[in-house]
């Protein structure tokens, strides 16, 4: 049994042994907002997510048939602190005429989509100007002035077509000279990088002059991870542009990480998983993506969701979404993305 106390105890002084990415202090001083437990909130959730008119066919369980409501009821409370409660109009009034952009694959589009939600619930009447595309969908406030955008991009770095098919430069990353322009940037990748079959999107992989058919996932992660971190250090102004990583979103398709090993997916899952504690530890990429994190000498904060989403066996769609398939690797909305933008907010606001 691993003890995610201690996980994200160990997790925080590795980390903070880079003053570019320690955890802010919150209002009772030095506190680790990652470490706590989800406890069972009557006043939960956030919104209706009936009411909220930009909720995708992937994330909107309720819609699809979801009748068990008891996921929607916790909230994450830190172990030595409080969260401060979500308020839509003062993000809104601080951040006046900036942007917020989610970078990434589905995942960053689930939690940019839980943002939309919460803020439309704060503000439903609000006027906001709306630009869907690929691979930028902004949705901006115009009263305020405020953008908040998703980017599409499954690996950060670049796959190009070329002659020989679909290439992944894992040296290449052209999509930074928009990124950079931003005020707040939330990057998240890693749902796609062990994809193999018809569902992978490249061809080749290339580093360099070097180009393969294939390598070991794990290390194209890394150096992808490690490329978009030079990008950081040498084309990010960080005194105005807040930069955060997001932790490694988990999935839960086998019942031996809560301790059901007859158990095959998140089907039938309606509460977290009891305690702090897990048989399955942290995911691998984690540390990985921890390794590239440390060595950036730019201000970078690691908005670590990985061991507090380990516990949300129940905060997935299931067969519960516009597509009927099993999925275990997005969440619903409302639910476990809100959390992940109430922490966001904690680290940018505060």
């Amino acid at each position: 049994m691993k003890v995610y106390g201690w996980i994200a105890i160990t997790i925080c002084m590795v980390i903070c042994l880079n003053p570019c990415i320690c955890l802010e202090e919150t209002d009772e001083g030095n506190c680790n907002i990652y470490e706590g437990s989800w406890v069972y909130d009557e006043s939960y959730p956030l919104y209706d997510s009936s009411k909220c008119p930009h909720i995708r066919l992937e994330y909107d369980c309720l819609k699809y048939g979801r009748t068990d409501k008891e996921y929607l009821k916790y909230r994450w409370q830190p172990t030595n602190c409080n969260l401060s409660s979500f308020d839509g109009k003062s993000f809104l009034t601080k951040f006046k005429g900036k942007q917020i952009m989610y970078i990434g694959d589905s995942v960053s589009l689930n939690q940019w989509q839980s943002f939309i939600c919460m803020l439309h619930s704060i503000l439903p009447n609000a006027t906001v100007t709306q630009v869907d595309g690929e691979p930028i969908t902004n949705h901006t406030f115009q009263e305020y002035g405020v953008s908040v955008i998703v980017y599409h991009s499954t690996y950060l770095v670049d796959i190009e077509v070329e002659k020989i098919g679909r290439v992944l430069k894992l040296d290449s990353l052209k999509g930074g000279n928009i990124w950079k322009e931003m005020d707040v940037l939330v990057f998240n990748t890693w749902l796609w990088w062990y994809r193999s079959g018809p569902k992978q999107p490249w061809d080749y992989i290339q580093i360099g002059d070097k180009i393969v058919k294939d390598m070991d996932r794990m290390e194209a992660f890394k150096t992808g991870l490690t490329t978009w971190a030079k990008w950081v250090d040498t084309d990010v102004d960080t005194t105005k542009t807040k930069v955060l990583f997001q932790g490694i979103s988990p999935m839960h398709y086998h019942g031996e990480e809560w301790n059901e090993p007859g158990v095959t997916n998140c089907a039938k899952e309606t509460t977290p998983i009891n305690g702090l504690s897990s048989t399955s530890g942290l995911p691998k990429a984690s540390y990985v993506l921890e390794s590239v994190l440390e060595k950036i000498t730019k201000h970078v904060h690691l908005l670590n969701i990985t061991a507090l989403s380990e516990l949300r066996k129940d905060g997935h769609p299931s067969s519960h979404n516009g597509f009927h398939g099993m999925d275990c690797t997005h969440w619903c909305v409302a639910g476990v993305p809100d959390t992940w933008n109430l922490l966001l907010l904690e680290s940018i606001m505060n």
